[in-house]
């Protein structure tokens, strides 16, 4: 999506289907976008499974390197 800077999915624990996607979007400086703006865009672009069924805004943690920090992504997922 043009709004994203960076974004990162990881398996978020679902009762029924075991797990699900759960995307973690970090957007632009100065820019705005939904979470059903963000569904929508992924629904044209990926395989329906692929889609995230929840979209958390907020800055995306990294390493010194800038390599996405999955694992605090993972425990946070799992709290939700």
């Amino acid at each position: 999506h043009p709004a994203v800077l960076a974004a990162a999915v990881v398996a978020k624990p679902d009762e029924k289907w075991g797990e699900t996607p759960c995307a973690f979007v970090e957007l632009k400086p100065g820019a705005e976008v939904s979470e059903d703006a963000i569904r929508e865009f992924c629904r044209t672009h990926l395989a329906g499974f692929k889609c995230p069924r929840t979209v958390i805004f907020g800055e995306v943690p990294k390493t010194s390197t800038g390599k996405i920090q999955k694992f605090k992504l993972r425990d946070v997922a799992k709290t939700m």
